[in-house]
C-alpha cells in the first residue's frame, strides 16, 4: 500500500491537478469569451489596482475591522502554500523523481509554519461552529474542505516528529496530500486558480464602469 501511495499514486495526482486546472481554466476562459461582456470590460490599470490592494494586508475596510482574523488569515495562505514548496523531504523527493531543487526552509521554520496552519484550521472550525453569522452560511462540505487543508499538515507534523508509527502515519500524510492536490481543481480550493481573474475582473467593472473602488 505504501509503495502505491508514494509511487503511482503521486504521479496520478499531479495529472489530475494540473490537467484539472487547465480544463477549469479553459473553460473560464471559454465562458467569459462567450458572455460578450467580460473582456470588454477588462481593465489592466483596475484589474491590477485591485489586485494589489486584496493581497495588501488590512487595505480593506472589513480586514481593518477585524484585525485578528485578517493576521491569521494571511498567515494561514502564505504557509499553506510556502511550507510544502521548500519543506526540505519534499524537496529532496522531486530531486529524486526530476533531477531538480532549490532552497529549503529551516527546520524550525518550517515546524513554525506548519503549526500557523494546523492552529488556524483550529481556529477556523471553531469560528464557523460558534459565530452565528459564519455558521449561517457554513455548510458540510466547508468542513470537509478544511479537513482537506488541516490533515496534511497536521499529519505531515506527526510523522516528521515520529509522534505515531512513523510508516503508518506517512503513509495517511502522503494519501491526505494527494486528495488536496486532485481536490484543488473541483472544489472550491480552486479559488487559488481563479483568484487573479475574478479579482480582476471586479476590479475592472468597479474602477472602469461604475467609477468605485471594490473594497
Amino acid at each position: 500500500m505504501y509503495e502505491v501511495v508514494s509511487g503511482p499514486l503521486v504521479w496520478v495526482s499531479f495529472v489530475v491537478f494540473f490537467l484539472g486546472s487547465f480544463y477549469r481554466l479553459a473553460s473560464m476562459l471559454w465562458m467569459a469569451k462567450k458572455d460578450k461582456v467580460v473582456y470588454p470590460y477588462l481593465s489592466v490599470k483596475y484589474s491590477l489596482r485591485s489586485l494589489l490592494h486584496w493581497v495588501t494586508p488590512f487595505g480593506s475596510r472589513n480586514m481593518r475591522q477585524q484585525p485578528g482574523m485578517t493576521i491569521l488569515t494571511f498567515a494561514f495562505h502564505i504557509c499553506l502554500i510556502i511550507t510544502p514548496l521548500f519543506l526540505m523531504p519534499h524537496i529532496i523527493l522531486i530531486q529524486q523523481a526530476w533531477k531538480i531543487s532549490w532552497w529549503a526552509l529551516s527546520k524550525s521554520v518550517a515546524d513554525a509554519m506548519t503549526l500557523i496552519v494546523i492552529i488556524a484550521c483550529v481556529i477556523f472550525f471553531i469560528r464557523r461552529v460558534t459565530n452565528p453569522t459564519v455558521n449561517f452560511v457554513t455548510f458540510f462540505s466547508d468542513y470537509v474542505l478544511l479537513a482537506i487543508a488541516f490533515l496534511p499538515f497536521f499529519t505531515g507534523f506527526l510523522a516528521y516528529h515520529h509522534l505515531l508509527p512513523y510508516k503508518a502515519i506517512s503513509l495517511i500524510h502522503i494519501l491526505c496530500g494527494e486528495i488536496m492536490l486532485m481536490a484543488i481543481p473541483f472544489t472550491r480550493l480552486s479559488h487559488m486558480l481563479f483568484f487573479v481573474f475574478t479579482r480582476g475582473y471586479m476590479g475592472s467593472e468597479f474602477g472602469a464602469v461604475r467609477n468605485a473602488k471594490d473594497w
